[in-house]
């Protein structure tokens, strides 16, 4: 097994996590920040938008089962990456899309996967592509989000529809397929 690790920006990170979580050879999907300038940021200096962070989802993966390159097809499928900073009702750069990669090859897969969904969204990609930068692990109440909590407001109206449009387009993916 050969492991690998992806750091995703989306929107809000328990949608992220709720959709990685179900993929046939992810290993383990933790939510953090990262891309700020605050060491050790909490949750709420987050939510005021001053630390430069974004939420984002560490996807540790087994490349055997799954590559970074299908990850992304997933990751440009359960999120607008065409809205700066925003996603649905959730407003801020926080929310922002993007793509911190840990390798040239994870610079290359995502430079391409990003010019060929050019050609399928209506509106420009706006999604951030960096360098991996200091990752923090977010605290410990938002790991699991969306399977600790699934009747939550924000989890039934938000997290579950990304959920089962992943379970809908990619089914040979999910895990108990």
């Amino acid at each position: 097994m050969t492991k690998e690790v992806a750091v995703l920006g989306g929107g809000c990170f328990w949608c992220l996590e709720a959709v990685y979580q179900e993929i046939k050879g992810v290993q383990h999907v933790e939510s953090g920040y990262t891309g700020g300038q605050v060491a050790n940021p909490t949750y709420e200096q987050v939510c005021e938008g001053t630390t430069g962070h974004a939420e984002v989802v560490a996807v540790t993966f087994d490349t055997d089962q799954i590559s970074f390159r299908e990850l992304l097809e997933i990751f440009f499928t359960i999120h607008d990456p065409t809205t700066l900073n925003r996603q649905g009702n959730d407003v801020g750069t926080q929310y922002r899309s993007a793509i911190y990669y840990q390798s040239p090859q994870q610079k290359k897969a995502a430079e391409q996967v990003i010019a060929e969904m050019a050609n399928v969204w209506d509106a420009p990609i706006i999604t951030e592509l960096s360098p991996a930068e200091t990752y923090y692990k977010a605290e410990d109440y938002h790991q699991n989000y969306f399977r600790q909590h699934p009747l939550q407001g924000y989890c039934a109206f938000v997290v579950a529809p990304k959920v089962a449009k992943l379970r809908k387009i990619f089914t040979e993916k999910v895990i108990g397929s």
